[in-house]
């Protein structure tokens, strides 16, 4: 499925001359600095921008506050007093840009980790959720009990004025919004087909008058797959996991419609502006060529506020390529995939361990309270021979990891290789963290390991898990940044929108408050300060991409990537972190506007929402796949690839 580009000159070359002796930073840095020195040709009689603040946190060690900072061509050019700066400009062209003098000047935010795909899909239907969710143009409050969540879908049933219109919503968890099912929903309406998309992306639950709209019956259940059947519930309209495959082809084009991806890739892109974040990336996305054309066209576009990175989804090249040898040559051609200002980075791949936070499926060691059972995302023996397939080949490998089995089982795997091929500064990525113990952390230091954590599973979840499934005492120690800071680890924060907002503000706030959906503060041990939780958004976060050498910090060479705030989080309380104003942010020198209004990019989908898609079972099998193993990202892309 896979066409092999031709490699542009400047890619090649430097692939080519990849050696050991060459740094992964160093080779990243390469994929930009011809592009960028080429464009300095036309920018030499620019004249040096110097911006003035209130103050300016920078992260760096050597000189942590200033007051003004020169830009040139895009670059830091020198950090320090205006009085200094202009001192060292003396017989230069330059001018002095006041605009944020009032203001304070942070490096550019970083979300280590989120997916546009997905964030396109659930952000553009109507969000009843647990969490506020604040959108460039429209704001959806929590519903945090069963009560709040039936009156707000009975009011957007309500809404609605077209009789035939599909109601759709994203964000229901049936721990904070009690049970859903098909007669409850018949009994809010009986004829308007009404679709729940669960908060985790992973189960729909439908009424009747949807089951029959889309002719989804006990004689088309019957004839799927055994395992399909075991995870359908025909009677409650309840579907989940490989019981959403084979529905998902008729549901699918009333749901992805041509004009919703277009608007939710938009808005996913301001969405991210408006929240102050300069650099993001997708480690483990959708493996769709089409699909990567699309994010090009808007995520990653040359003008785009921030510059967005991508990490190849190791499961789908486990799946696809581990037996016949051809796994790291077929992750290589992601190479091509990219921009020349939004790219694959070079030598990192995302694999999986054990299930998800939002459904309780991770792998605990002491089981859960209710009986219930988690899940391997790949099968523990094809995770290892993948493991040591990337390892040998010089990988930086995050690893999604949420329960303390699985982190158990990747502490092993890396002990193995660690022993049978030493590397240094692999930075193995531990990524979302959710359960752990203070020995697998103490393990991780030794062996060289990172985390990029979700501060806010602790936020969300830790008050409902202290009843159900997990337990007080294990729930009062979900995410344990605390510790990873105190043994020494490097520890940065991700969202993983749409599993949490994409607004580093907040997961800072949830970090330094830890204080759940009902008011309780979880686990207040592991609680860290402010200055450490913004590294985790800034220098850290770039770190934990290979990227600090470029971003991540104020200092001379790096990209002039700025996030202004209206206020210092230093000095104010911290309970007030997450409603300081984002005024602006400056992308390589560049004052981005994102409160201006923007226009809508125009891009050719390929989605027709007049057409259902079947699949054979063969082929849903041998298609690429997406994060988290989330069937309706896995459906769009096969409807891209198989169709053109």
């Amino acid at each position: 499925m896979y066409k092999k580009i031709m490699i542009p000159l400047i890619l090649s070359t430097h692939i080519l001359s990849f050696s050991s002796e060459k740094t992964l930073q160093s080779l990243a840095q390469d994929l930009t600095t011809k592009t960028e020195s080429s464009k300095m040709d036309t920018k030499e009689n620019e004249q040096t921008e110097i911006f003035v603040a209130k103050e300016i946190i920078t992260m760096d060690p050597n000189l942590p506050k200033a007051e003004a900072i020169a830009v040139k061509n895009g670059k830091i050019v020198k950090v320090g007093s205006l009085k200094e700066i202009e001192n060292y400009l003396k017989g230069k062209k330059y001018q002095v840009n006041k605009k944020f003098e009032k203001d304070i000047i942070f490096p550019g935010f970083i979300d280590q980790h989120l997916h546009p795909l997905l964030s396109s899909l659930a952000l553009t239907v109507d969000i009843i959720s647990i969490e506020d969710w604040k959108l460039p143009n429209k704001e959806f409050k929590a519903s945090l009990t069963p009560e709040e969540y039936l009156n707000n879908l009975k009011k957007l049933e309500s809404s609605i004025k077209d009789p035939d219109e599909i109601l759709f919503t994203w964000g229901y968890h049936q721990y904070f919004h009690g049970k859903i099912n098909r007669e409850e929903l018949d009994k809010i309406d009986s004829e308007r087909p009404i679709i729940i998309w669960h908060r985790s992306c992973h189960e729909f639950t439908m009424n009747s008058a949807a089951l029959k709209k889309f002719n989804i019956n006990k004689e088309f259940i019957n004839k799927q797959s055994k395992s399909a059947q075991e995870q359908s519930d025909l009677k409650n309209g309840h579907f989940w996991e490989q019981g959403i495959f084979p529905i998902l082809p008729l549901i699918g084009p009333s749901l992805a419609t041509e004009e919703r991806l277009k608007e939710g890739m938009n808005l996913t892109k301001n969405y991210l502006a408006k929240n102050g974040i300069t650099t993001s990336a997708e480690p483990g996305g959708v493996v769709s060529k089409k699909v990567q054309e699309l994010e090009n066209k808007i995520i990653g576009e040359k003008d785009a506020p921030f510059r967005f990175y991508y990490i190849p989804d190791g499961k789908t090249m486990i799946q696809l390529y581990l037996d016949n040898g051809q796994i790291i040559e077929k992750t290589e051609e992601f190479n091509t995939w990219g921009t020349e200002t939004s790219y694959f980075l070079p030598k990192q791949v995302k694999l999986f361990a054990d299930g998800a936070v939002f459904s309780q499926l991770m792998q605990m060691k002491d089981g859960y309270t209710d009986g219930h059972k988690g899940e391997w995302m790949i099968d523990p023996t094809a995770f290892s021979k993948g493991f040591k397939a990337y390892w040998d080949a010089g990988y930086q490998i995050h690893i999604h990891q949420n329960g303390d089995l699985g982190l158990e089982m990747i502490i092993n795997e890396l002990e193995k290789n660690m022993k049978e091929n030493p590397r240094y500064d692999h930075r193995t990525t531990i990524v979302h963290f959710a359960f752990s113990d203070p020995e697998q952390i103490k393990k991780l230091k030794e062996l060289g390991a990172i985390v990029s954590s979700n501060p806010y599973y602790t936020v969300a979840l830790g008050e409902k898990y202290s009843e159900i499934g997990v337990g007080k005492e294990r729930a009062q120690y979900m995410v344990r940044n605390k510790e990873v800071l105190d043994n020494g680890l490097k520890l940065s924060f991700h969202s993983d929108m749409p599993m949490a907002p994409s607004d580093p503000l907040f997961l800072v706030w949830c970090a330094v408050n830890r204080k759940g959906a009902y008011g309780e503060v979880v686990g207040p041990s592991e609680i860290i300060e402010v200055p450490d939780a913004f590294k985790a958004i800034t220098i850290d976060a770039a770190h934990s991409l290979r990227l600090e050498d470029k971003v991540g910090s104020l200092e001379v060479g790096k990209d002039a990537n700025f996030t202004i705030l209206n206020e210092n989080p230093y000095t104010i309380p911290k309970e007030n972190i997450k409603d300081i104003k984002i005024v602006e942010t400056v992308l390589e020198g560049n004052i981005n506007n994102i409160n201006s209004n923007t226009d809508q990019n125009k891009v050719s989908l390929y989605l027709n929402n007049n057409k259902s898609y079947h699949f054979t079972e063969e082929e849903i099998e041998n298609t690429y796949g997406c994060s988290h193993g989330n069937s309706l990202g896995n459906y769009v892309a096969r409807v891209w690839s198989y169709n053109n």
